[in-house]
């Protein structure tokens, strides 16, 4: 017998019509998706940030080799003066395609000759283009986001004066779906750091090599392992890694792997040359070539930096 009074409804509790559940959902799929594109933004430096830098191109040099800019963007093989040529063109392959280094010589039309302060910086330390896209990570904005912004404006300084190119970039080679810019932004999430993977005291000459090892010239994008995503793996901070290439590895350079002295750090950072008499090859040639145009101190900084490591897996 029915119960007087109570409806079926009342006796179930009240339902959600199906329409406005399914607006619910695309409200809250929109809020989400909002919320996700807001936090995956490419960021930008405003030119407020820069005010009252003033770059100075001969401190700017220093800067330039010690940031490795003609490692990649210099030719293939390109010597002396044709590596302040950044035309672009090496190659890198990696697990998520090939990348193509740009031209970024002060070309007006093939280099970066349009580009003002702040667009380099937000580049740098950003990893944003002037038309508002995410950059690749295998450009070191991940590195480079810790330089001091004085030293980015002497190295702008220095840049003005570099030769032009006019050989066009070449596109990155890389499917589906790395090929989505907009998830740069989850990973910039994920792996931007904005503090030095060395923590703890050290002395003058330790943390101007730290300086130089991971803001400018963004070593551990070699010699430190990477996670699934292509982040680098803090926790074997410069403790070798697979190289990129596919061939062989990229040694430790933590102090119970690279035995040699302080003195033969330096001085390996000057000619190439091991303490057994052997030479550097691949790609460290030209890393020694930039390490070379820098003051003895700094090549001592390095090495200092490099002994207070902890040991590779620790």
């Amino acid at each position: 017998m029915k119960e007087k009074g109570r409806s079926p409804e009342a006796a179930t509790g009240p339902t959600i019509p199906m329409r406005s559940f399914l607006t619910y959902l695309a409200a809250l799929g929109l809020a989400v998706l909002a919320a996700g594109l807001l936090v995956t933004r490419p960021e930008v430096v405003p030119d407020s940030a820069l005010a009252g830098l003033a770059g100075d191109p001969v401190a700017g040099e220093a800067v330039f080799w010690a940031a490795g800019c003609a490692s990649c963007h210099a030719a293939e093989g390109a010597q002396g003066e044709d590596r302040l040529i950044l035309s672009g063109g090496q190659r890198f392959a990696s697990d998520f395609g090939t990348f193509v280094a740009p031209n970024i010589s002060p070309h007006p039309d093939a280099g970066i000759g349009e580009w003002d302060f702040a667009d380099f910086v937000t580049a740098l330390q950003e990893g944003t283009s002037p038309e508002g896209r995410h950059y690749y990570p295998a450009f070191p904005y991940t590195a480079y986001r810790l330089a001091e912004r004085q030293d980015l404006a002497d190295l702008w300084a220095f840049w003005q004066g570099l030769p032009p190119s006019e050989v066009p970039s070449l596109a990155h080679e890389v499917g589906f779906p790395f090929s989505i810019r907009r998830a740069v932004g989850v990973w910039n999430l994920l792996n931007l750091q904005d503090d030095f993977a060395l923590a703890g005291d050290l002395d003058a000459e330790e943390a101007r090599g730290r300086y130089l090892v991971e803001a400018l010239a963004h070593c551990a994008e070699c010699h430190t392992p990477r996670d699934a995503l292509g982040g680098l793996d803090r926790s074997a901070w410069m403790a070798g890694a697979p190289n990129p290439s596919g061939s062989g590895t990229i040694p430790a350079l933590t102090p119970d792997r690279l035995t040699w002295s302080v003195g033969e750090i330096a001085a390996y950072l000057n000619d190439g040359f091991t303490p057994d008499f052997d030479s550097a090859g691949g790609h460290m040639v030209s890393v020694i070539r930039n390490m070379a145009m820098l003051p003895e101190a700094d090549r001592l900084a390095i090495a200092a930096y490099l002994k207070t490591l902890p040991p590779a897996g620790e």
